[in-house]
């Protein structure tokens, strides 16, 4: 296996590179794109508030914005991710997150996106975790690229954010389905008491093995697309994705904790979505009644 692994990538980059012929075409990139029945690049913000227990009096109303899975190329062009980092800031947010899938198949294409991503403005910062495609890639060159640009990324570690007298814990975990998560050492350093905990773990049926953790309040993730980026008039996902298909979209109560999904920014497969436009979201933190 691992002698076949070069060949895989590269028969990969390959086919990215024949794609990116198909991604250079108008349809991609012109202004046109609110006049077609295709959601691809009609990007929308979502708001939504998340009750937390116990949550301190600095964090009522903490504000969050969240991207995730971006797949810059061939189908999703560098404008997309600038109109996403627009409205992120136009949102002014306590804090931006990133939650994986940056890239498709080649890890190359990250060099192009993180400066984009580097405009991004939060008080108290940006923060990324991986995704199965960046794990899939090359995740030591894009972790080294984000941190050239000024962006931690969270593998199985943990940063605390200080708000005024209260305290957020920030956790990203490895990649569920590619990597090596680790909750035990991302949760390893909580302070032990309230302080409310945001896990950012890329596929959202992670929350299943870690929801018997009190301390979790919200886990933050990506990865299904919002269904296969095709919804049926009906509501119905046309496709789920591995570890994605309990909490397919939106928000979910688990036990103690919340898990929200993210319809994610970029495409792969078949570059459509229906019923399924990209998305921003913007969350704000409350105390629970």
């Amino acid at each position: 296996m691992n002698n076949l692994a070069p060949m895989i990538k590269k028969h990969k980059k390959k086919t990215q590179r024949v794609l990116n012929h198909i991604g250079r075409l108008k349809y991609f990139h012109d202004e046109k794109f609110n006049d077609r029945r295709n959601q691809l690049r009609q990007l929308t913000v979502e708001k939504i508030d998340v009750p937390i227990t116990n949550l301190a009096d600095d964090l009522d109303g903490f504000t969050i914005v969240q991207l995730t899975d971006m797949h810059l190329r061939p189908f999703t062009q560098i404008e997309l991710i600038e109109r996403a980092v627009v409205k992120s800031n136009l949102l002014f947010p306590d804090l931006v997150v990133l939650t994986g899938d940056y890239v498709w198949h080649d890890e190359d294409d990250i060099l192009d996106l993180a400066p984009v991503l580097s405009m991004l403005d939060a008080k108290y910062g940006v923060f990324a975790c991986m995704g199965n495609h960046d794990v899939e890639t090359d995740p030591e060159f894009i972790r080294e690229v984000f941190h050239q640009h000024g962006i931690p990324v969270l593998i199985n570690s943990s940063f605390i954010i200080k708000v005024g007298n209260a305290k957020l814990y920030l956790a990203g975990i490895d990649d569920g389905w590619k990597g090596k998560p680790d909750i035990k050492k991302t949760m390893q350093d909580h302070p032990g008491d309230d302080t409310p905990t945001i896990l950012l773990a890329h596929e959202p049926d992670m929350i299943d093995w870690y929801a018997d953790d009190t301390r979790i309040s919200l886990q933050l993730s990506g990865h299904t697309h919002g269904g296969g980026q095709v919804v049926t008039n009906n509501g119905r996902s046309f496709v789920k994705a591995h570890l994605g298909k309990k909490y397919v979209k939106g928000l979910h109560r688990v036990n103690q904790s919340w898990v929200y999904t993210s319809r994610g920014i970029g495409s792969t497969g078949v570059p459509l979505r229906h019923n399924c436009p990209p998305e921003v979201t913007y969350i704000r933190l409350v105390k629970a009644e």
